[in-house]
């Protein structure tokens, strides 16, 4: 047995349990710890410039590929308060991410010392764990049960608060014979398994539902193999979007209030049952559940048993992990296949197919100032089926929804639930980070690129590459859209005369001049004819200097993006496309 540092302990137990990426901000109280890290050598580390986007940062890098869990560091005070965004946006998503922070010694915590906070109580809320180490001894052990918990189950984030003096105490810990917890996830029956495809076959229209779960169970290749067996169409939720390719015969669209297509809303509304894998019937997805769900039988497959139930009544529920379910649902479909029982679903998926063709949006406006979905387009064009896109909220996602494609899981690595602005410049920095060699390519409307801008300073000092395209129309515009049921324009403009930056004609702030004081290139693009040049340029100049570059587009003030309170009642308002000249990167034509 060796006598060491129980922040030695922990360090060697990260570096054990694979967890070998971390990002934060040293301070008194955790200085500790980060003297273990830079003693045993194993745990990469990037400075963030605020806490709460090192959480975000941690995000991004668990979400960038399946194992991966993301650390995040600071004190306990301000740090990990600025830590809680994070915390509740990785929970929302079942994301797990480790945060630890450092504490006022425990003699102290009552006395209200300097930065001492109950950091515990508040993050238990938005935490599968929060806890507060008071016995030295008890650190390995606390470390062990938190890889446990962030794995097991629904995955999400923990946060571990170790005092000063217990950071620094000695115990007895020997890591040779250290192994991670067993991890149990619920795994489908033959017998449920059987059952659902009972009744998956007594349907005449049914679809699959494929939520992130099944990107966190890194089963999308049993997902287009179940699909591809039983012949059924494909509806990736939001944060399923990729574990089918986009332009797959199987895939059928997404639904939805926002983050939708009309063929996939048309698609659902004309099913007659629907198996969701791993999703949570989200209100986006959903809106209205009597609409959803009129006429429909509901299997549901979700490895947090009062998931099942929660938004509505499924007509038969299974818990299980959806990799697990996956796996058993191929091999009775396999076996139902020979004996040639599988109903042929070609009629069905050709009707899904052909809705693809039909109803599109418009994307081709050559308008000055620029239309978004231009911009959207131009990104078709430019970035290939390897391309990982991040973003958040707003407008500018929820049309990158509407018009973009992903073909392949962790691809498409977005803050679903919580919506956090200021959340795409970190958490593209944390996928950089976990994936350095691919394209990686933010999507941000201003505001949201604003939030925590000063990051960008971080991919510049430890170059870590990405494109970030900001679409800027100098406003709130997603609540901008939604205060016109209040007949209002009010605090939602950005826009003013900038004394130093004539040339942005009252756009604002100068995303240009600040990207580049931060150690970034920056373009900024007028004219839609310049922008597919300039995503090329950013190509090139991300290569050549290892650094975030800014592709800015200036976009019209007052754009209305597709949505509504219901799925079969979506508002548009742009002309559909007529032709395919309109829609020419659509994965279904018109003509």
């Amino acid at each position: 047995m060796a006598r060491m540092r129980t922040v030695d302990a922990a360090v060697l137990i990260l570096e054990k349990e694979g967890a070998t990426q971390a990002f934060g901000l040293p301070g008194a109280a955790i200085n500790p710890f980060y003297s273990a890290m830079r003693a045993h050598g194993g745990i990469k580390h990037v400075l963030a410039r605020h806490v709460e986007a090192a959480s975000h940062m941690a995000e991004g890098y668990t979400r960038a590929a399946a194992g991966n869990i993301g650390v995040c560091i600071g004190t306990s005070g301000p740090a990990g308060t600025d830590m809680i965004t994070g915390l509740y946006s990785a929970g929302a998503d079942s994301i797990p991410i480790l945060c630890i922070t450092g504490q006022a010694p425990v003699a102290k915590l009552h006395k209200e010392d300097f930065q001492a906070v109950d950091i515990a109580s508040i993050a238990a809320p938005v935490s599968k764990w929060a806890v507060t180490v008071l016995e030295p001894a008890q650190v390995p052990g606390t470390f062990q049960k938190a890889f446990r918990l962030m794995r097991e189950g629904r995955p999400g984030p923990v946060l571990i608060d170790l005092p000063i003096d217990v950071q620094l105490a000695e115990i007895e810990f020997d890591i040779e014979t250290y192994e991670p917890l067993e991890v149990h996830r619920p795994a489908a029956t033959r017998a449920q398994a059987v059952k659902a495809i009972e009744l998956l076959n007594s349907a005449q229209r049914p679809l699959i539902v494929a939520g992130g779960g099944i990107v966190n169970a890194d089963a999308a290749a049993l997902l287009v193999e179940f699909a591809e067996l039983t012949g059924v169409p494909v509806v990736p939720t939001l944060m399923g979007w990729g574990t089918i390719p986009d332009d797959h015969a199987l895939h059928a669209g997404m639904v939805g209030l926002q983050t939708s297509h009309r063929y996939g809303n048309a698609t659902l509304l004309e099913s007659d049952f629907v198996l969701g894998i791993g999703n949570r019937w989200a209100n986006r997805h959903t809106g209205g559940v009597e609409t959803y769900t009129k006429d429909r039988t509901f299997v549901h497959v979700d490895i947090e048993p009062t998931q099942i139930g929660r938004v509505f009544a499924p007509d038969y529920g299974i818990t299980s992990d959806a990799g697990a379910a996956l796996r058993v649902f191929v091999e009775v479909a396999r076996e139902i296949d020979v004996a040639g029982r599988l109903p042929d679903r070609s009629v069905w998926a050709e009707q899904c197919r052909n809705r693809k063709q039909v109803g599109l949006r418009k994307t081709h406006f050559d308008d000055m100032p620029i239309k978004p979905q231009r911009v959207y387009e131009e990104m078709n064009k430019a970035f290939g089926p390897e391309v990982r896109y991040v973003s958040t909220i707003g407008l500018s996602q929820i049309q990158a929804a509407q018009l973009l494609h992903v073909y392949r899981p962790r691809h498409w690595i977005n803050a679903g639930q919580a919506g956090p602005l200021g959340w795409t410049v970190p958490a593209a920095i944390g996928v950089a980070t976990a994936d350095p060699d691919a394209t990686v390519v933010a999507l941000s409307g201003d505001y949201d690129f604003q939030f925590l801008i000063e990051e960008l300073a971080v991919g510049a000092q430890f170059n870590i590459p990405y494109i970030h395209v900001v679409v800027n129309n100098s406003y709130l515009g997603l609540i901008r859209q939604a205060q016109r049921a209040f007949d209002m324009d009010y605090y939602v403009q950005l826009a003013f005369d900038n004394i130093n930056s004539p040339e942005l004609a009252g756009y604002g702030v100068d995303h240009v001049k600040v990207a580049e004081g931060l150690g970034c290139k920056a373009i900024r693009v007028f004219d839609p004819a310049w922008i597919g040049s300039a995503l090329d340029e950013a190509k090139k100049l991300v290569t050549e200097f290892r650094v975030p570059v800014i592709v800015e587009i200036i976009l019209e003030r007052v754009t209305n993006v597709s949505m509504g309170l219901e799925i079969d009642n979506i508002v548009e308002f742009e002309e559909l496309a007529q032709s395919a000249a309109d829609v020419p990167t659509a994965t279904a034509q018109l003509d």
